[in-house]
């Protein structure tokens, strides 16, 4: 995993996807926005959760903890983590100021919508 702060994408420039120079792939083709709950555990946390390509966390509000592979570190919002591919991977909010999160994919073909 990498750990970046959304101010930290002031300098970007282009029309390529937003978090592009922090992840394969110049167009997004899947993602949305995850509400947590107080104590919510993304995906089933006894199972490893693992993509073949990276995803993108956004956290937008609250703060909580990222388990990945075993270890676990917090996070709040602003931070912008790059899971990498075959990272076993769960965010876990916060009783008191749980997480809102948004989730990206991306890769250069793009969504079928926008590009068929």
């Amino acid at each position: 995993m990498r750990r970046f702060r959304l101010s930290d994408l002031q300098d970007r420039e282009g029309p390529d996807q937003v978090f592009s120079a922090l992840m394969k792939g110049k167009r997004l083709y899947s993602g949305g926005v995850a509400f947590h709950g107080p104590g919510f555990v993304t995906h089933d946390d006894d199972h490893p959760h693992t993509h073949d390509d990276q995803e993108i966390f956004c956290l937008l509000q609250g703060e909580g903890w990222i388990d990945l592979e075993g270890r676990r570190e917090p996070v709040r919002a602003g931070d912008v983590l790059v899971i990498e591919p075959g990272e076993d991977h769960h965010l876990i909010s916060s009783d008191d100021s749980p997480l809102i999160n948004l989730w990206l994919h991306a890769d250069d073909a793009g969504h079928p919508d926008q590009f068929p």
